[in-house]
């Protein structure tokens, strides 16, 4: 599954950061993409799944890919990054084997668009480096709302060089506007059965309507004092730099302002690649990095056919660009005159320019040349153990949960604890707890680690949805359950209110079409109560009468509607004649902060203010069934 929206960057004055207070990147890169501020240059960012093939589902657990391809004056850059800024793996020559796990097994073609299952956990369980990645991917940030609210990450370590051919360490971060939000677990499954295509349908509905999805580019600029200083090593791609110890600066916006006029020519097309970088942008040693600067265009050659993908109007650069090559399969235009070759006497063709083309930063190495993974890479745990206390309790309880859940469809017992063990170096309740659910007799002993989990970590805040998340409703939608005899004027009061927070409200209606309001107009719907379950938005209100109240409780879909609500810990508003179909549901014994009966029409703004809080977490333990017996003890 992918889904490719176009757009344009355009760099911005910078920030202070930790190294100095320049007003521009020229200091650091000399890219002429970061040379002019409020310059705009086209983009296009194609989205996508890893686990899943093309058709796939949206809302899978899976890390995101977050590609970003920006046609500057110099040729094209390709940022090829995920929503998470760690990776499964240190050695690129394993980047087959860990596709090849999470993929369907081969044998039987499934399990589609899922992790949990034997063949990714047995990888997982055998490969120590992963669990920094597990961490990320068995949290919320692995089922993200929408596209537009989720972060992205260029991964890896990469150099700007500036004019002087001076080099400084950078880590690319995208940041969305609106700020992070993900789902609940139970919510994706309902969302999946609703509406597979659900991300991808809010991108063209939100592009549609003009509210273009935003991030901002911000970067982690650091030098080799640093780098030498930093507790891990800043070349390992399974390692971050917490934003508390560098905070990020932002250097740019990306905006998503048009679809593709054809899938196909476009999405399906696009050929990104980690290679592409202008002058000004170079890598790192980062040995995985390194590798994927190879593999990719064989990637490319086989899925596209011909050396000239880059004649594809989708992956050709903007700028004027000259070169020799000529000829071959699906090419579309080729050199004319006598010569395609350099150096010739004839004066004809284009030159290489030492001056303003690419080349490499000319680092120094030193040491034995050797295929291995260096002392530095062998801290497997104390990063994915800061990650896990950096979230909230309603963020842990959720790790566990996916934990437990994807082993719990695991059949070989040695792998389910082989995982046990490994997070015992991670955390010790959160081992307890997923033990104890899967129902092990006695815990596993520590698995063997190279280097001893570090306990003086810090919690950052940064790593934590809950803690970043955006205070406001802009961007998010309200679905509105009607029923005839609904309040006119206290629907129009809440879609104003709605509307002045940049958010949108859809209406659902017992029938096709909508219903007929008190003042006897009829108000147009845009679900039918069948079709438009709760989980597809991010919060809900109940606009019902007196008069057809009983034949709404009747409904089950209407009951589900209001239960699901209140089960994901989403706000709740109503009328009070909404309080039968409440009680129906089974919440009425439980309404708090988050259930809230409508004010009059002057109230309404502050009752649309609260929805900025989009959940509410406190309510989450009271809908959980059961309580957790004594944990098991170790062996």
């Amino acid at each position: 599954m992918s889904e490719s929206p176009s757009g344009w960057f355009t760099h911005e004055a910078m920030g202070p950061t930790a190294i100095s207070r320049p007003t521009t990147l020229a200091a650091y890169t000399r890219a002429d993409v970061f040379q002019r501020a409020g310059e705009k240059t086209p983009a296009f960012v194609r989205f996508s799944i890893v686990a899943g093939s093309k058709g796939s589902f949206d809302l899978a657990r899976d890390v995101r890919g977050f590609a970003v391809k920006i046609y500057t004056n110099e040729g094209n850059w390709d940022l090829v990054g995920n929503n998470i800024p760690v990776f499964f793996i240190q050695d690129a020559i394993k980047f087959p084997d860990i596709i090849h796990a999470v993929k369907p097994e081969p044998d039987r073609a499934f399990p589609q668009a899922q992790s949990a299952h034997d063949t990714f956990w047995d990888f997982i369980s055998l490969t120590p480096e992963s669990m920094h990645m597990i961490m990320w991917v068995m949290s919320d940030r692995a089922i993200p709302r929408s596209f537009r609210f989720m972060e992205g990450f260029g991964v890896h370590t990469f150099r700007f060089v500036n004019a002087k051919d001076e080099s400084t360490f950078v880590k690319f971060h995208w940041k969305p506007k609106l700020g992070l939000q993900s789902v609940a677990w139970n919510e994706a499954v309902k969302i999946n059965g609703a509406d597979p295509d659900f991300h991808r349908r809010d991108l063209w509905q939100s592009i549609q309507s003009g509210n273009f999805p935003e991030w901002e580019l911000q970067v982690q600029l650091f030098d080799q004092e640093f780098a030498d200083g930093f507790d891990f090593d800043v070349l390992d791609p399974t390692k971050i730099i917490p934003e508390e110890v560098l905070a990020p600066q932002p250097v740019g916006r990306l905006v998503l302002d048009r679809m593709p006029d054809n899938f196909f020519a476009e999405t399906e097309q696009v050929a990104f690649m980690t290679q592409n970088v202008p002058p000004g942008i170079d890598f790192s040693s980062d040995p995985l990095l390194q590798g994927r600067n190879f593999s990719y265009l064989d990637t490319q050659l086989k899925r596209l056919g011909s050396p000239n993908f880059t004649h594809l109007p989708i992956n050709a650069p903007k700028c004027p660009f000259a070169h020799f090559q000529q000829d071959g399969h699906m090419a579309m235009r080729n050199p004319v005159g006598r010569v395609n070759y350099q150096p010739n006497s004839f004066d004809e063709g284009p030159r290489e320019s030492p001056m303003s083309g690419y080349r490499h930063f000319p680092a120094e190495e030193t040491g034995t040349k050797a295929r291995l993974r260096p002392e530095s890479f062998a801290d497997h745990y104390s990063q994915a153990r800061q990650f896990y206390i950096s979230q909230t309790s309603p963020e842990q309880r959720h790790i566990a949960a996916a934990l437990t859940f994807e082993l719990s469809k695991v059949q070989t017992p040695a792998i389910r604890e082989r995982m046990v063990s490994h997070l015992l170096n991670i955390d010790e309740t959160l081992a307890a707890t997923v033990a104890q659910k899967l129902g092990f007799q006695s815990m596993p002993k520590p698995a063997d680690a190279a280097v001893p989990t570090r306990q003086d970590l810090e919690p950052s805040p940064a790593l934590s949805i809950v803690e970043r998340g955006p205070k406001r409703f802009e961007g998010r939608k309200l679905g509105i359950l009607i029923t005839d005899g609904l309040d006119t004027s206290l629907l129009k009061g809440l879609t104003a209110a709605i509307a002045n927070e940049k958010a949108v409200c859809e209406l659902v209606a017992p029938k096709v079409g909508g219903a007929t309001a008190s003042d006897g107009t009829w108000i147009e719907a845009h679900h039918m109560i069948d079709g438009g379950p709760s989980v597809l938005f991010d919060a809900v209100v109940l606009l019902t009468s007196s008069d057809a109240i009983d034949d709404l409780v009747k409904e089950a879909n209407a009951r589900d509607f209001v239960a699901d609500a209140f089960q994901h810990c989403k706000f709740i508003g109503y009328d009070p004649s909404a309080m039968p179909l409440i009680e129906k549901a089974g919440i009425a014994d439980g309404l708090d902060e988050g259930t809230i009966e409508l004010p009059g029409e002057q109230g309404l703004s502050d009752f649309v203010s609260k929805l900025g809080k989009l959940r509410v977490w406190g309510r989450e333990p009271s809908v959980k069934l059961g309580k957790a017996s004594s944990p098991v003890q170790r062996k």
